[in-house]
């Protein structure tokens, strides 16, 4: 049944013009990190609900990524976040890694959680909290070094919440004196990447509040230090493809954090409300890798969500599949006719040929792609089926314990 919906796919596409083997090859190359922490028991502000087997060491975070990858084929590595993850042995966690057939991905310095950070970190007005900070993220960049990671990932939670509280001038100099040295520290071949977040916890101001002071930080710190778009990171209403067009034009789209949200930052599975605005964000990034932009081929896809009803695997699969059918309608996109009628200013019929490909389903055309890698067509299923959940529930009971201080942020 699926060799038949794929052939009727294949030949929908080739009365269009499309090449689909190209198409198959490029969902061949697409992949996308996942986060240590989504394997772990989280919780909003009220209420942490553990689910059973849920990952509550390292190694048991990348077994179940490892399974993730094995039902996929697209999920090579894993974000780390540090202290959450912080171990005596990396050499021994990265031959663990590789055993599994996984390779350790972004470092995630954590700069909200000790008390010292009530006032900030890298912005505090004290300065020896300033260097504790700065020193934390040093340490991340040792440790991404040993693993061979080429990426430390920034979110800070610094701001106020008054008027007054500090002076915010002083506290953008302190960020950019601090993120200068943290600059210079990294290797030739490392990157940058700083979030931001436009509120929470801090209410009257915050530090990187938007894509713009980010990239205004970046370009000040030199080709090294990019910006990373968080999907649930925006006010209502925001354009998100917009800001990813803006990035890439400028050179300093790093990466994203693929979430989805309904209010603000819900950390819901990517493209479960909204796979529309996905599409579009995946529109404008292979639109710009058409023209030549070199950006667009750089970009580190990243997944940062809190599952903390749902089942952690599978959530992170249903998430992931949502982002692959999202890019691949973005690959079929017709450009040439875009163009020509963009520049028509035909608005109707630029718009159809978006929703022509937005309206097209890519479902056997990806179980096409992970048959040709081995897999099974449908990851869901593969994964249900193995019984991986109900071994681990067993096996791990009354030994998950709650990511600390990770409440959905």
């Amino acid at each position: 049944m699926a060799e038949e919906l794929f052939e009727q796919s294949r030949m929908a596409l080739a009365r269009q013009g499309m090449d689909v083997e190209q198409i198959i090859g490029q969902m061949q190359a697409f992949s996308i990190e996942t986060p240590s922490w989504g394997y772990g028991n989280s919780g909003t502000r009220f209420k942490v609900f553990p689910w059973p087997g849920a990952a509550s060491t390292l190694y048991e975070k990348l077994e179940d990524a490892a399974q993730v990858q094995r039902v996929t084929g697209c999920c090579p590595t894993v974000a780390l976040h540090i202290p959450w993850d912080l171990v005596d042995d990396w050499s021994k966690v990265k031959e663990y890694a590789e055993h599994l057939g996984l390779r350790l991905g972004a470092v995630n310095p954590n700069l909200f959680q000790d008390g010292v950070y009530r006032f900030g970190s890298l912005c505090h007005f004290d300065p020896k909290v300033r260097t504790q900070a700065i020193e934390h993220v040093l340490e991340c960049i040792q440790i991404a070094q040993t693993i061979d990671s080429k990426v430390i990932s920034l979110w800070l939670a610094d701001g106020t919440n008054y008027p007054g509280q500090d002076d915010l001038r002083r506290r953008r100099h302190r960020l950019h004196d601090a993120l200068q040295t943290i600059v210079a520290a990294l290797p030739a071949d490392m990157r940058l990447f700083i979030e931001y977040k436009f509120f929470e916890p801090a209410f009257y101001s915050t530090d990187l509040p938007d894509w713009g002071t980010s990239l205004l930080m970046a370009q000040k710190l030199g080709p090294q230090a990019e910006v990373l778009v968080d999907t649930g990171h925006h006010p209502q209403g925001t354009n998100i493809a917009q800001i990813v067009a803006q990035l890439l034009e400028e050179e300093r789209l790093g990466g994203f954090h693929f979430n989805d949200r309904k209010y603000a930052d819900d950390d819901l599975m990517a493209g479960s409300l909204n796979p529309f605005e996905l599409f579009c964000i995946f529109n404008e990034i292979i639109g710009a890798q058409h023209e030549g932009n070199t950006n667009a081929g750089r970009i580190a896809y990243m997944i940062d969500q809190s599952h903390n009803i749902e089942p952690k695997i599978e959530a992170m699969i249903q998430s992931i599949m949502h982002i692959q059918i999202a890019y691949a309608k973005a690959l079929l996109v017709d450009r040439v006719a875009l163009q020509q009628v963009q520049e028509q200013g035909d608005v109707l019929a630029a718009y159809r040929v978006l929703q022509d490909a937005y309206e097209t389903d890519v479902r056997p055309l990806l179980a096409e792609v992970r048959v040709r890698q081995g897999l099974e067509p449908d990851p869901i299923g593969a994964f249900r089926s193995s019984g991986y959940a109900e071994r681990i529930a067993r096996e791990r009971t009354g030994r998950a314990g709650v990511l600390g201080g990770y409440p959905g942020a």
